[in-house]
């Protein structure tokens, strides 16, 4: 019999708000507390200002003795330790001065193995305009709180002030993040970057983005190897994009995405930190994925804001991030919009004959060989296969095989993806290509997507986190996959399973019009019912096939697990 404790739920992580009260409601802790507890933390709160204001405006701030407040952060500290902290408004130096020193000691009784994450939402101005705190207060902030903030979240308003100069073009944003992280932060999040059409001198390309909202997000964090390096690595700089809802509620929304950011964190850390319970996805959030589901979060609370007093209401309060609508995709460059690889529908897709997009089969079975190709592509009840080469480097072998496959998948009908090997796959002439997060990355600096487009071949990405899903959402691809779902020996993946789960969240995460493909562990037609239950529109397998008693049984019978 299974003991009360293995029963028990799991204790949500802890989260911090060091920061203001919202006597109207909508910002401040108020929000904080909210936004925490729909992302899954716990929320605990130091009040540092008190201000008097509604949806018009503040008319007062107060802070509280600082005695007072050092005693509601040891009073939590000595009981209920974080794994988050968002810091909010902080009215005086004395208070910055304070907050900088517990988070220094905070800092020293964590661990190398148990990071304490801190998410900084410098607020300064409100958004009626009115200043909030004075000079004296910013400069203790940035001397005192900067260096232990792991991301600073100004608005483009914001860090206009604390770097002392305007920012009216993408470039200017880009470079007052790195001039930002000289300050001492570890990490910074300029948002609002669609207010930069409202210079005078804006460009056409610019303005163009009016529809949507765009932040900048830059950390300090080492580079992986450079085989290694991913578009959704924030070391290097993303560019994050939304649809811009058109609402003048979003009072709130520097507080609610900053709180979201901490509580994201804190729960990929609380998660590697369970080894019963290691999830995936939710084990690999880390900055970029965080700041995507922050950005996820108050997007959704935009869309629903509603006006309660005479001035703007605030962000809605919802849950965790579970709409394709609202999250974002990660851009390379934020005054142009990529066109999309050529779609497919999933065969559970409404039919329509007279649209002429190809339905992406049931089952993509992944094989290595030019022998497998041909068995798989002789069988009833194949329409896709996926060729995965291993163990060779002699690019004019890796052309050969590539060849030899498409020509055997040209004569019997089936489409042909190349994982990888993108310059064969274009030579060759095949359907389309498959590649993983690095593989993208190397595949785009290398001119690959546009070589791509120019043929017209389609095009599959792998992800495994939320940086990496709104990074292919980015690109716009025919289908997105996800892994691996189940535990597997087919491929070293540096990534726990994801589970049923986070499988039914990507497909709530991913347009409608992307076919959704899971692999990993794949290997039982129960496996498969499963997969199909949860959200899959077609699986990926290898050793379901290669390993079955009776190839032609075995499809039909994984087909069927998929209608």
């Amino acid at each position: 019999m299974a003991s009360a404790a293995q029963n028990s739920p799991k204790a949500p992580p802890i989260v911090y708000t060091i920061a203001g009260s919202d006597s109207g409601g909508g910002a401040g802790i108020q929000a904080d507390l909210h936004a925490i507890k729909a992302m899954g933390g716990h929320g605990c709160s130091a009040i540092a200002a008190l201000t008097a204001q509604n949806s018009v405006g503040v008319t007062a701030v107060h802070a509280p003795p600082i005695e007072f407040l050092r005693a509601q952060l040891d009073a939590l500290v000595s009981d209920l330790f974080p794994r988050g902290i968002k810091i909010g408004m902080l009215g005086t130096k004395e208070v910055a001065n304070l907050v900088g020193e517990v988070l220094k000691e905070i800092k020293e009784k964590s661990n190398a193995n148990s990071r304490v994450w801190v998410v900084l939402d410098p607020v300064m101005i409100s958004t009626s305009g009115s200043k909030l705190i004075d000079d004296d207060a910013v400069h203790a902030i940035i001397k005192n709180v900067f260096p232990y903030a792991d991301v600073v979240t100004p608005n483009k308003f914001e860090a206009e002030a604390l770097l002392g100069r305007k920012l009216k073009t993408p470039e200017d944003v880009q470079k007052g993040a790195q001039d930002m992280l000289a300050m001492g932060c570890k990490g910074v999040l300029i948002k609002g970057g669609h207010t930069l059409i409202d210079e005078n001198d804006a460009t056409s390309e610019l303005k163009a983005t009016i529809t949507y909202a765009q932040d900048y997000l830059l950390t300090n964090e080492e580079l992986p190897k450079e085989e290694d390096r991913r578009l959704c690595d924030s070391a290097s700089g993303i560019w994050l994009r939304t649809k811009r809802w058109d609402t003048e509620n979003t009072h709130g929304t520097g507080c609610t995405l900053s709180s979201a950011f901490a509580t994201a964190l804190a729960l990929g850390e609380a998660k590697r930190q369970d080894e019963s319970s290691k999830e995936g996805a939710t084990s690999s959030i880390y900055l970029s994925d965080a700041c995507c589901l922050a950005k996820a979060y108050v997007s959704a609370g935009i869309q629903q804001g509603v006006q309660l007093g005479a001035g703007p209401g605030p962000v809605v309060q919802t849950t965790f991030p579970s709409s394709y609508e609202h999250f974002p995709s990660i851009i390379a460059e934020p005054t142009s919009d990529l066109p999309a690889f050529p779609p497919m529908k999933a065969f559970s897709a409404e039919k329509s004959d007279d649209d002429g997009i190809p339905v992406l089969g049931r089952i993509l079975p992944i094989v290595d060989t030019v022998d497998w190709i041909r068995k798989l592509a002789e069988s009833p009840g194949v329409e896709d296969i996926q060729l995965r080469i291993k163990d060779e480097t002699d690019a004019s072998k890796i052309a050969e095989c590539v060849q030899a496959c498409q020509d055997i998948c040209a004569k019997e009908g089936v489409r042909l993806w190349i994982n990888d090997y993108w310059e064969a796959a274009v030579q060759a002439g095949c359907f389309g290509v498959h590649v993983g997060q690095e593989d993208l990355l190397k595949c785009k600096n290398a001119g690959g997507l546009e070589k791509l487009r120019e043929k017209g071949m389609a095009l599959g990405i792998s992800t495994h986190s939320y940086g990496e899903l709104a990074a292919a959402i980015g690109i716009k691809p025919s289908y997105i996959s996800l892994g691996p779902i189940f535990a597997t020996s087919s491929k070293k993946v540096g990534f726990d399973p994801q589970g049923l789960g986070i499988l039914s969240k990507w497909r709530d995460l991913i347009p409608p019009s992307i076919p959704f493909v899971t692999i990993g562990g794949i290997n039982t037609i129960e496996a498969a019912i499963s997969n199909k239950q949860a959200g899959s529109d077609c699986i990926a397998v290898i050793g379901a096939v290669t390993k079955a008693e009776n190839l032609p049984e075995r499809i039909q019978q994984l087909n069927e697990a998929m209608l």
